[in-house]
């Protein structure tokens, strides 16, 4: 699914509590992520929950093409990463750098119906996946 498929979808739902449900199985719907990653080293700093984000490079040079495989122990949180890795994946390091992805989270209503804490969250989670996109 596209981005602009996800806000369609985020539109048609009527109330906040229909879109949290949407965001949880979105969540559920990704893939279980390998014990193997669930490491420091993959570990997104300032989330209240565990939050692991993986990235996967295809190509090299310019044609270089990053990818994210993520989890977390939280069902609204895995729905957020899966949000996420809607948004990044499957795009070049510039592709990634140059997202307005605030102008994303303002038409999904993300910014205003999520806690502070899951604000702190969601922000550290683009700060990794662009600081992956800096050093890949």
């Amino acid at each position: 699914m596209d981005i602009d498929e996800l806000i369609e979808n985020f539109s048609l739902l009527d109330d906040w509590e229909d879109k949290y449900r949407y965001i949880i199985d979105l969540g559920a719907a990704l893939p279980p992520l390998d014990a193997k990653f669930k490491t420091d080293e993959f570990k997104v700093r300032g989330c209240q929950s565990q939050v692991w984000l993986v990235p996967e490079v295809k190509g090299s040079g310019t044609e270089k093409i990053l990818s994210f495989k993520g989890d977390s122990d939280a069902a609204i949180v895995k729905g957020l990463i899966a949000i996420i890795l809607n948004i990044y994946s499957n795009k070049s390091a510039q592709m990634i750098k140059n997202i307005a992805v605030d102008d994303i989270f303002a038409k999904l209503g993300l910014e205003e119906h999520l806690s502070p804490s899951r604000r702190n969250g969601l922000a550290s989670m683009n700060e990794k996946i662009k600081y992956y996109a800096n050093i890949l």
